[in-house]
């Protein structure tokens, strides 16, 4: 299975239009979203996907309800299981939280978004995989992730060039 991850969009409209390009044309089987949408109305965009959406709210989505029925949204945390792989996500607006789910050692990839920094990382046989931020507003970089369940990688790719920004083998 091939997994797009994506997290603070924050109502750009023309960089989540570019994401979405990006995970059709790569044949993603699931695009899971780390929070951080904002306001209900980037439907428009998300409604473009060829594959499903899943994905939590972050401290930014005000408008949950809206959320909820626009896009499905549900909860603040999601566990999703993929060929074998357990993953759980958070927006990670809490450190000692995204910590304790690494430590845990209860989930192959903890993905979390919320510092607009990507970023894969090792904890234990966790991995934490922050995709970045795909709205670009506070790094200055637009990014998305892939999660390769059969092959057992992740990278994160840069929105603007397509160039690799992180890789690692799972």
């Amino acid at each position: 299975m091939l997994i797009g991850i994506m997290s603070d969009t924050h109502d750009n409209l023309p960089a989540i239009s570019k994401a979405i390009e990006l995970f059709n044309s790569e044949n993603v089987d699931l695009v899971i979203h780390a929070g951080d949408y904002v306001a209900p109305f980037v439907r428009r965009e998300f409604s473009k996907l060829k594959a499903p959406l899943k994905g939590v709210f972050g401290n930014n989505d005000g408008e949950k309800e809206g959320l909820k029925n626009t896009i499905g949204v549900e909860d603040e945390i999601l566990e999703v299981e993929a060929d074998g792989l357990r993953i759980v996500v958070l927006h990670g607006t809490n450190e000692k939280i995204v910590e304790a789910f690494a430590r845990s050692q209860l989930y192959d990839v903890v993905i979390r978004g919320h510092t607009h920094k990507y970023e894969i990382r090792e904890r234990g046989r966790s991995i934490v995989l922050n995709p970045g931020e795909v709205c670009g507003y506070v790094s200055g970089v637009k990014s998305v992730a892939f999660l390769d369940t059969r092959k057992r990688e992740v990278k994160i790719v840069n929105l603007d060039t397509g160039e690799p920004l992180g890789f690692m083998s799972i």
